[in-house]
C-alpha cells in the first residue's frame, strides 16, 4: 500500500508553486507595463513626427515664397533706379541745352544785337521760355533782388527730372521690401532647423531602450515644435 503524502513535503510543494505563479504574475505585469509603455511611446513619436512633417514643409515652403519675392523686388528695385538714371541723364541734358542757349542770348544782349538775340530765343524750348519770359518779368536789369537766371524761376520745369525722383523713391520703397522679404525668408529658415532638430530627435529615440529617455526626447521635441510653431504665427502672411 503506498505511503501518504508527507505534510511537510506538501507544504513545500505548494510553496514552490505559489512562488511559480507569483513570478508568472510579475511577468505578465511587466510585459503589460512594457507593452503600455512602447504603445505610448510609439504614438507620441508618430504624432510629433507627423506635426513635425507638416509645420517644416510650411516652412520650407514659406521660406521659398519670400526668399523669391526678395529677389523680384530687388531685381524690381535695380529696374526703377535704371530707369531714375535714364530720366535724371535726360533732366541734364534738357537743362544743359537751356543754358546753352541761355548764354547764347546773353551774348547777344552784351553785343547789343538784336537779331542774334532772336536768334538765340528760337532756339529756347517751349518750357524754358515760359521760365525765360517770367524772369524777364522780374526786370532782372534794374531789379537786383531779380533771380540769377531762368533755372532759378519757379515756372522752370524738367519733367525728367521729376519723373526720376519719383523713380528712385519708387526704388528705394522696392528695395526695403525686398529686403524685408529677405530678412522673413531667412527667419522662415531658422524655423526649419529647428523643427529639423525635432525631426533628429525622433529618429535617435529609437535607438534607446529605455522609456524615460524617450519620453524625455519626445518633451523635448515637443516643445521645440511648440516654440516653432509660435515663431511660424508670428510670421506675416505669403507675399502676394
Amino acid at each position: 500500500m503506498p505511503e501518504g503524502l508527507n505534510p511537510i513535503e506538501a507544504g513545500r510543494k505548494l510553496h514552490e508553486h505559489g512562488e511559480v505563479a507569483h513570478q508568472r504574475a510579475e511577468k505578465t505585469d511587466h510585459h503589460e507595463i512594457e507593452d503600455r509603455h512602447s504603445r505610448t511611446v510609439q504614438i507620441g513619436e508618430a504624432v510629433l513626427l507627423a506635426l513635425v512633417t507638416i509645420a517644416a514643409a510650411w516652412a520650407g515652403y514659406s521660406a521659398a515664397k519670400w526668399g523669391t519675392a526678395s529677389r523680384v523686388d530687388i531685381a524690381r528695385s535695380l529696374t526703377l533706379r535704371n530707369l531714375a538714371t535714364r530720366d535724371e541723364l535726360t533732366a541734364i541734358s534738357l537743362r544743359n541745352f537751356d543754358s546753352s542757349t541761355f548764354t547764347a542770348w546773353f551774348t547777344a544782349y552784351t553785343l547789343n544785337s538784336r537779331q542774334k538775340e532772336a536768334v538765340a530765343e528760337r532756339r529756347f524750348r517751349p518750357a524754358f521760355r515760359v521760365a525765360f519770359n517770367a524772369w524777364m518779368a522780374t526786370d532782372p536789369l534794374h531789379n537786383p533782388h531779380a533771380p540769377p537766371g531762368p533755372t532759378y524761376m519757379p515756372q522752370y520745369k524738367l519733367p525728367p527730372m521729376a519723373r526720376a525722383d519719383a523713380l528712385d523713391t519708387a526704388a528705394n520703397v522696392k528695395f526695403d521690401e525686398g529686403n524685408h522679404a529677405g530678412l522673413v525668408s531667412d527667419e522662415y529658415i531658422r524655423i526649419t532647423v529647428f523643427l529639423a532638430a525635432v525631426l533628429f530627435l525622433v529618429g535617435i529615440g529609437s535607438s534607446f531602450k529605455l522609456y524615460s529617455i524617450r519620453y524625455a526626447l519626445i518633451s523635448f521635441g515637443t516643445a521645440l515644435l511648440i516654440l516653432s510653431v509660435v515663431l511660424i504665427l508670428q510670421q506675416p502672411g505669403l507675399p502676394k
